[in-house]
């Protein structure tokens, strides 16, 4: 089975991996770093999302000679600047922009113009595509662009199923630096620190786990794995 996933130099990608190879996928990875630990199980090609120019050349490199993928994951993502909006500059917007959406637009118009069957996408959103708590803004309108990305790209792949899929707390570097942002300013860290947690290789083994019952929900839809 061949599977494709972005971003996996740490945190939930690097987990998502490692867990792939164990279960016997083919894996081909797209990220900027390659961890040790996968430097001989994943066909790996080194590729800042933020160059949008390369990233459709280095995918096509990656994937040459594949006809068909079993899961696509677009894991990659950035928090951007937490804080309040009017604090926030434009272009801080459009980095986190960059990454978080238009970087998975020429990833899919890529699998689109190889004409590469694809049987599954997961896209790891997140439940502040909904929530809209303070201090979120550029992440968390990221995340509602991509929720709605994927929706629009579930329309035009039709035999392709695309999920949106909001993963829950997981113990990463992007959680830990929300994790140390004030509480009495924005309640929402309160919250996430009083919640349960999931460590990456926990959650990973979980979301392989509901890969399969993403399938039951209507291709296009943004699901929260705490609700399934």
């Amino acid at each position: 089975m061949n599977l494709f996933i972005t971003g996996i130099g740490s945190g939930l990608g690097k987990a998502l991996a490692e867990e792939a190879v164990k279960r016997n996928y083919k894996v081909f990875a797209l990220s900027r770093h390659l961890p040790s630990s996968l430097k001989d199980s994943v066909r790996f090609a080194r590729c800042d999302l933020r160059n949008h120019e390369k990233i459709s050349v280095v995918l096509k490199d990656l994937l040459k000679g594949i006809r068909e993928l079993n899961l696509v994951i677009l894991n990659a993502g950035i928090l951007g600047d937490f804080g309040d909006m009017k604090d926030i500059p434009l272009y801080r917007f459009r980095e986190v922009m960059d990454i978080n959406v238009w970087a998975n637009k020429i990833i899919l118009d890529t699998l689109m113009e190889m004409e590469i069957s694809v049987a599954q996408i997961v896209g790891i959103s997140s439940g502040a595509a909904v929530n809209c708590n303070r201090g979120w803004n550029a992440y968390a309108i990221s995340k509602a662009a991509f929720n709605c990305l994927l929706k629009l790209y579930a329309r035009e792949m039709e035999h392709t199923h695309i999920t949106a899929l909001a993963p829950g707390l997981i113990l990463t570097p992007m959680l830990k630096e929300v994790l140390n942002q004030d509480e009495l300013k924005y309640p929402s860290v309160k919250r996430i620190k009083e919640s349960f947690k999931r460590t990456p290789e926990e959650a990973a083994q979980l979301l392989f786990d509901t890969f399969p019952k993403l399938l039951r929900f209507e291709s296009g839809s943004f699901v929260d794995i705490r609700k399934i």
